[in-house]
């Protein structure tokens, strides 16, 4: 099995705050991440496919696809927006970095797999900070 990565870059703006719980206690939980003026990051995006090379390119995926790919379904949505305000697939969803991999899986998966036929999404990796970051594997075990 090969593992091949794209690492993409985009900055957004957030805030870490859950309307059902009062400010104080948003504040007790999130601390700064609940400033209601917002905060952001300049995120580190990694996306990667694994599978066995395709034997007349040598590929698992074409890199130059996948990060039109990358940027065209996800990073154009995210880049300079604020993440609870401007992005559709955050919509009533906390901003947290948890929930955006995962929505962020759920729209390359199955559009990783329409243009290689020899690879699918094994992992999202996302840096919020240099030393902050998540990392998802989709919801089947059988993904790690």
């Amino acid at each position: 099995m090969v593992h091949v990565s794209r690492k993409e870059h985009f900055n957004a703006a957030h805030k870490l705050y859950n309307p059902s719980w009062s400010k104080e206690k948003n504040i007790d939980v999130f601390g700064p991440c609940a400033n209601e003026n917002w905060h952001g990051h300049n995120f580190d995006l990694i996306v990667t496919v694994k599978g066995l090379p395709d034997p007349d390119t040598g590929f698992v995926i074409d890199l130059k696809e996948l990060s039109t790919l990358i940027r065209v379904e996800v990073i154009d949505n995210l880049d300079h927006k604020n993440l609870n305000l401007d992005v559709d697939f955050m919509k009533d969803k906390l901003a947290s970095c948890e929930n955006l991999v995962i929505e962020i899986w759920k729209i390359l998966a199955p559009k990783i797999s329409s243009i290689s036929k020899f690879g699918t999404l094994h992992s999202i990796r996302l840096f919020e900070t240099p030393r902050n970051y998540v990392e998802y594997y989709g919801e089947s075990s059988t993904n790690n």
